[in-house]
């Protein structure tokens, strides 16, 4: 069974970065795409940003737009978000996934997630 495992979380400033890792145990041949979700205490998951395995195709919540880059290697079978100008209102734990099909923004067209990693972000 694939496995995906991020690390890259931690605490910073505001306006500092971060860049998570997501690797997986394997290529995950069945899925179309990568994407990244975020869930702060008392809130929903939220899409965050995906990036498909071919071509590199990109999607953003306009919340992270121009702070965030999502990027993919595929010969380490690892997806990174790149997280600048980081934002108290960012602070939430961050998952990453694997996109079956379907809307890429809806976390139920995922079927395999990560276990999280905490990223806080303090003013």
């Amino acid at each position: 069974q694939v496995q995906l495992v991020e690390s890259g979380g931690g605490l910073v400033q505001a306006g500092g970065s971060l860049r998570l890792s997501c690797a997986a145990s394997e290529r995950t041949f069945s899925s179309y795409a990568m994407g990244w979700f975020r869930q702060a205490p008392g809130k929903e998951r939220e899409f965050v940003a995906a990036i498909t395995w071919t071509a590199g195709i990109t999607y953003y919540t306009n919340s992270v737009q121009g702070r965030f880059t999502i990027s993919r290697d595929k010969a380490k079978n690892t997806v990174y978000l790149q997280m600048n100008s980081l934002k108290p209102e960012d602070t939430a734990t961050y998952y990453c996934a694997a996109h079956v099909d379907g809307n890429i923004y809806k976390s139920s067209r995922y079927n395999q997630w990560g276990q999280g990693t905490q990223v806080t972000v303090s003013s």
